[in-house]
């Protein structure tokens, strides 16, 4: 069982920024990942579960919609302190920051913003204490990046709705209470209803053989003339642009976690070359080994960098949808490398589950295709500066 020694990189004192609320928020979260998910994240992959009596722990750091406000059960936190939760859960597993990213942004954020009184009060405060687990059904087995091809769809049937279709590639599904399904009426128009398990014709089967997000759960929504009450339908926005902005605030998450993955490998990396003599001298003090390790924590600091500001700009309302995308690819890309090097700077050592470097590498390769690939968010800040659509 590996011993968490991680600490923190703040190569810019970047903390200095950070109120005593926000340190506080990523400290304890740090302290519960050490205690509790650390010591078994290795089995928890190797076995492809998710580690669901963890949730309790989750809800109780704030990791389920931190920035929802009090009243709805949330901890009426800012951007940044959503974020610092999310690059502390991504530091230990990508996986469990997806659990956490998709409670929060894609199904309490739409219920929040779009959704009844009647509804919030239903669901949020349920949600935020884990007693209720979540899915976004939007991704279908045809229509990935193109999510306004879908085909699932509901009728009007007087006292109730008729839903038909099928999700794919969708994280918390197999064991999740609700699903924020994303469907279109019978003008094709997309609207968002809470579909709730039980529901006849509503399953969830598991997919199996991930050799990634191995320690998150992840299966499909299938919809047999589910009938839906009418009062499940989420009124306060519809079209496309609904589930997009979901996206926009899962995708922000996902920037501040990858930093998390990125200092993980990093930290791994730079206490190995310390501790590994080779030649009669630790392999720190090598050339090569200097170079890959300060390129390490150049790109993660630029990144911090990047991400801070936007949580200030999320803050204040102003970050736009081509900025998140710009640090989502960004930051992910850079982890992605920096888990590579990683790797090589341990050699032989870092393709085995004592170090999470292996675990990283795999991981991350999910999350630099899921909510937006890296050459969709390329082509979203392509037409945002040039004004041309590269999509069509």
């Amino acid at each position: 069982m590996r011993t968490d020694l991680y600490q923190g990189h703040d190569y810019y004192l970047m903390d200095e920024w950070l109120t005593e609320e926000h340190k506080l928020i990523r400290d304890t979260a740090r302290a519960w990942i050490k205690k509790e998910v650390s010591p078994i994240i290795e089995e928890a992959f190797e076995q492809g579960k998710f580690p669901k009596h963890l949730i309790k722990g989750l809800a109780e750091i704030g990791g389920f919609g931190p920035y929802i406000p009090e009243q709805y059960g949330g901890a009426g936190l800012d951007q940044i302190s959503y974020g610092l939760l999310m690059q502390e859960l991504e530091r230990c597993d990508s996986g469990l920051r997806s659990t956490s990213s998709v409670q929060s942004s894609l199904v309490m954020y739409p219920i929040w913003k779009y959704g009844t009184e009647e509804q919030r009060m239903k669901y949020l405060p349920k949600l935020a204490a884990g007693e209720f687990v979540g899915c976004f059904g939007l991704t279908e087995p045809d229509h990935g990046s193109n999510p306004g091809g879908m085909i699932t769809n509901f009728k009007d049937m007087g006292d109730h709705y008729l839903l038909n279709g099928a999700k794919m590639w969708i994280s918390n599904a197999p064991f999740a209470d609700i699903a924020v399904v994303w469907a279109k009426d019978e003008t094709g128009r997309i609207h968002g209803l809470v579909v709730e398990r039980g529901m006849e014709g509503f399953t969830t089967p598991t997919m199996t053989g991930k050799w990634s997000l191995r320690a998150s759960d992840t299966g499909e929504l299938i919809f047999d003339n589910v009938k839906v009450p009418k009062e499940n339908l989420l009124p306060g926005r519809s079209g496309l642009g609904a589930p997009l902005s979901c996206l926009d605030s899962a995708r922000y998450g996902i920037a501040w976690g990858a930093i998390g993955a990125a200092l993980d490998c990093y930290d791994v990396a730079l206490r190995y070359a310390k501790e590994r003599q080779q030649f009669g001298r630790p392999i720190a003090a090598f050339q090569l080994q200097q170079k890959k390790l300060a390129e390490m924590i150049t790109e993660i600091t630029k990144a911090q960098l990047l991400t801070y500001r936007l949580g200030q700009l999320r803050n204040d309302g102003r970050a736009t949808s081509a900025q998140i995308s710009m640090a989502k690819r960004n930051n992910v890309d850079m982890a992605i490398h920096i888990a590579r090097e990683a790797r090589q700077i341990l050699g032989g050592m870092g393709i085995i589950n004592e170090y999470p470097i292996m675990r990283h590498m795999m991981n991350l390769e999910s999350v630099i295709t899921y909510e937006g690939t890296h050459d969709i968010h390329l082509l979203i800040t392509g037409m945002d500066i040039t004004g041309e659509n590269a999509f069509s």
